[in-house]
């Protein structure tokens, strides 16, 4: 199992130049978890796309659909006092401390695009590239 980001997660589905990145690491490893702060995030992707990239409500609709179905088991919530004491201590948003913090709590690897995120807990959050490819 791993936490996989928003973006992670908008690059399988959403056709474009990461989507055999993120094929190849769902491949490596098909049990995604994520914060439930992830569908807010997705759905906000999926928002620009409709508003600037011609993505249709219907497509959409049907990518959150998809998303749902690949964390469907593995959508955690986290302790607030928890991502709040971490973000106290690191340069990091509050949205990326939530996957940080599951991440934490599960024992398993964060796979992120996010390098502040990567460069303040290298012991648990990994490039993407790097995890496919190890």
């Amino acid at each position: 199992m791993i936490v996989a980001d928003s973006n992670l997660v908008a690059y399988l589905l959403i056709p474009g130049n990461k989507s055999a990145l993120a094929e190849r690491i769902l491949l490596k490893d098909s049990a995604w978890a994520v914060p439930l702060i992830c569908r807010s995030e997705l759905r906000n992707i999926l928002t620009l796309y409709m508003r600037h990239e011609g993505m249709t409500l219907t497509q959409a609709k049907g990518t959150m659909e998809r998303a749902e179905a690949l964390w469907r088991g593995r959508e955690y919530a986290v302790p607030s006092d928890t991502v709040l004491e971490l973000t106290a201590g690191h340069t990091v948003t509050a949205y990326a401390g939530e996957y940080v913090v599951l991440a934490k709590r599960l024992g398993v690897t964060l796979i992120t695009f996010d390098k502040p995120v990567r460069k303040a807990f290298p012991d648990i959050a990994v490039e993407p590239e790097a995890f496919a490819t190890r």
